[in-house]
């Protein structure tokens, strides 16, 4: 499936599910776990953000299949590489 991290935007099936989910952040602890931390945070697609209790809480290798890329340009690619080192000092800990 490639890079770990995919774009903000990009709309994705998960495993064993018939709605689909846009990624709309990354890194997201769960309110119930603190010390958990999911890759992403989605809202159901096409309808979008409903509300806070609608997000979905996921990890990469949960995603099945990409339905649609989300933009990919220079911004973010410069984001994309601050998230990862985030991402590392994270996994030191």
């Amino acid at each position: 499936m490639g890079e770990k991290y995919l774009p903000i935007g990009t709309v994705v099936l998960l495993k064993g599910a018939t709605k689909r989910i846009m990624i709309c952040g990354f890194c997201c602890r769960s309110e119930s776990d603190s010390t958990k931390i999911f890759d992403y945070v989605g809202c159901l697609s096409p309808e979008g953000f409903i509300s806070s209790d609608k997000n979905l809480l996921f990890n990469h290798d949960q995603i099945d299949k990409i339905i649609c890329m989300g933009l990919v340009d220079d911004e973010e690619k410069e984001f994309k590489g601050k998230l990862n080192n985030v991402i590392k000092m994270i996994n030191k800990d």
